[in-house]
């Protein structure tokens, strides 16, 4: 464990020193995040660059990389497919950036890249990992074996995960400190199914894990309102991509829903606002994803991801207590 202890203390440092670089370079480059003109609020948020991301990602990756150990493989698929999503959101801030407004890949073809990505990591988590059809009941030591229905359960999840989280991301340090908050309530749910006593994968997991949380704190230093840099859909895709492969690879998903409540209550809230609108032309939040009707409301951003970081460490700590409670 203490390489896992290492592995944060060391993405923490190298997030602090990279991320200044990262600014220089963004700005250089006028990679600058074109801003929504309907968030009034924001308006002053024009000329922030974006794609920091990238910053966090290399964080994360390099001391995870050095610290590995024995066997690796979930771990590190786990990675590959946070740098795959990482990419296409690369690709999506690119263009936003090039064409000086806020779209990006089109729809059609961002869900098409995603779930092709998820399709391939779906498939080896059927058929060539450990955890096959599997899935873990929340608060048990008991699986549950989804059969050949387990695949497209695995593209649900990346898909969900992937987007919820590019939603929560739209306050300075929201989406930062909500999946910081995730990752170490799912790492103590992960260290207690492991019977505190975690094997070589699962200590390889946790240790990606620290390095994303030590990557994402050093990260905030620069995120935390006023932010001088945004993680932009390069940073946000990644984080979902890794969240969904470690929910499905560690047979968690379950409990990783409830964790990430606030990821789930940021996507509900588009699905419900479009659905009402499309039905009766009336909208039941001012502005969706809810993080903006707080905003309308004239909640301050810092208030809101407070709340956000709270509800989720209430979830989570939920979630540990009766993990430790019925599954030990």
């Amino acid at each position: 464990m203490i390489r896992v202890l290492l592995g944060f203390v060391l993405s923490l440092l190298l997030g602090v020193a990279l991320m200044p670089f990262i600014i220089v370079i963004t700005k250089r480059f006028k990679a600058n995040q074109p801003i929504l003109g309907y968030v009034e609020s924001h308006a002053v948020k024009s000329g922030t660059p974006t794609m920091g991301g990238t910053g966090f990602l290399l964080a994360a990756a390099f001391p995870f990389a050095m610290l590995l150990r024995g066997d690796a493989s979930t771990a590190l698929i786990c990675l590959i497919v946070a740098l795959g999503y990482g990419v296409i959101g690369f690709a999506d801030d690119y263009l936003k950036i090039k064409g000086g407004h806020n779209k990006g890949l089109s729809a059609k073809w961002k869900l098409f890249l995603q779930f092709l990505v998820a399709c391939l990591v779906s498939a080896y988590a059927f058929f060539a990992s450990p955890i096959k059809g599997t899935l873990l009941l929340p608060f048990t030591a008991q699986t549950v074996d989804l059969s050949y229905f387990a695949p497209v359960y695995y593209v649900f999840i990346f898909l969900s995960f992937t987007n919820a989280v590019n939603l929560t991301d739209g306050l300075d340090g929201l989406a930062a400190s909500v999946t910081n908050v995730f990752l170490l309530c799912f790492a103590a749910v992960l260290f207690i199914v492991a019977a505190f006593t975690p094997n070589e994968v699962q200590t390889n997991e946790l240790l990606l894990i620290a390095c994303f949380c030590g990557a994402l704190c050093g990260f905030l230093c620069f995120n935390r309102f006023p932010a001088r840099i945004f993680m932009g859909d390069t940073g946000s895709l990644a984080l979902g991509g890794m969240l969904a492969s470690l929910s499905v690879l560690t047979g968690l998903s379950l409990s990783a829903a409830m964790i990430g409540i606030m990821y789930v209550a940021s996507a509900l809230s588009v699905i419900i606002q479009v659905i009402v609108y499309k039905l009766t032309k009336k909208r039941v939040f001012l502005m969706s994803p809810l993080h903006h009707h707080f905003e309308k409301k004239g909640a301050h951003e810092n208030h809101i991801v407070a709340g956000y970081t709270a509800a989720t460490l209430v979830a989570g700590a939920g979630v540990i207590m009766l993990t430790l409670l019925f599954a030990v």
